[in-house]
């Protein structure tokens, strides 16, 4: 993920406009009043989520709890957070987690030897003060030779503790890039950069849940893809699927979402939407981009001008669930494929 993406991977759990987001705010601040919840980020995460009502698991077991004891148990609300709220990334967590406790133990190790060598060097440094107090002429090059060599000790061990940290924020910086990459994959198609077909389903369910009115989908297909990949070979054509891909990150209004449905089937959710001619004026603006498309084929020193894809268009209705709604737009994709294919039904 580009870091816009990447937290594509965090914030997808909350896709919500600033206006669907504070009407759950105000529905879920007056539930943690009621019920004397403290104020904080996991609180708020689990009735946030409770007022989209996307995870009836989840809500029954927060009714319970508000039911059975007096004070919402802390316990609880890590457990039922951990549960709903990011299981995904606990395993990745706890890797990360595993992996700093190393780090932390072995500066603790370099830093408890370091403190060690202070009390001794403080130790030496007293006792020579002690000698010089009398006559010791004879012994003073052996004292301070002793003193330099005291001084280079501990002079050895800060070089040690410094190497440490450096190493130690080398390792943290390589542990938050991982967990990053392992964040983008679970959300992201890794060859066109848009989101998954895993990802869509769920993003998509959400949608439908908070908005059912202001809900369209847009389902296209690249035209004689098969005889693309045949001709040219499918290095080619998955170039011409990351250009695709691109395109579409391109192309989104505001509050859409694009992801790669399977093959060279991409879809588009959009949000805000009230009538089925402005979703149908969007495909037709994709459509012709589509076939503006031009791709250079290096081997054979030619240039692809003839890149089309036929599009399927639904507004979503009153009980329209996930299956019903990408049925309804892959019907009318599959009918512009029946009708000659590079256009909108």
């Amino acid at each position: 993920m580009s870091e816009s993406e990447k937290r594509t991977t965090a914030l997808a759990l909350y896709p919500e406009s600033m206006n669907e987001a504070a009407s759950l705010l105000k529905q879920a601040l007056p539930l943690m009043m009621r019920h004397n919840i403290p104020p904080n980020p996991v609180h708020y995460a689990l009735w946030y989520t409770y007022s989209k009502g996307q995870e009836p698991e989840l809500n029954r077991h927060l009714d319970r709890a508000v039911e059975d004891y007096e004070q919402f148990p802390s316990e609880s609300a890590t457990r039922l957070f951990r549960e709903f709220i990011i299981p995904d990334e606990l395993e990745e967590a706890r890797e990360g987690q595993r992996q700093a406790i190393e780090l932390v133990d072995g500066m603790e190790l370099t830093v408890n030897n370091n403190l060690e060598g202070n009390l001794n060097f403080q130790a030496s440094l007293g006792q020579y003060l002690e000698m010089l107090e009398a006559p010791v002429e004879e012994r003073l090059p052996s004292l301070l030779a002793e003193l330099q060599q005291s001084t280079q000790l501990m002079q050895a061990q800060q070089q040690v503790f410094l190497s440490q940290l450096h190493a130690a924020q080398d390792e943290i910086n390589g542990l938050r890039d991982k967990l990053e990459r392992a964040q983008r994959a679970a959300t992201l198609d890794g060859l066109t950069q848009v989101f998954n077909r895993d990802t869509f389903t769920r993003l998509l369910e959400q949608t439908l849940g908070n908005a059912p009115g202001r809900v369209a989908l847009v389902m296209l297909d690249i035209d004689n893809f098969k005889q693309f990949n045949d001709r040219y070979g499918h290095p080619l054509g998955d170039r011409v699927l990351q250009h695709v891909g691109q395109l579409l990150r391109n192309a989104l209004p505001p509050h859409a979402i694009a992801a790669r449905y399977g093959g060279e089937e991409f879809c588009v959710i959009l949000k805000e939407c009230s009538d089925i001619d402005s979703v149908y004026a969007f495909a037709e603006q994709l459509r012709l981009k589509f076939r503006s498309l031009r791709i250079k084929a290096r081997s054979m020193d030619e240039v692809l001008d003839t890149i089309t894809a036929s599009f399927g268009v639904a507004l979503a209705q009153t009980g329209d669930n996930v299956e019903s709604l990408v049925t309804r737009a892959d019907d009318a994709l599959y009918q512009a494929k029946r009708n000659g294919r590079n256009q909108v039904q």
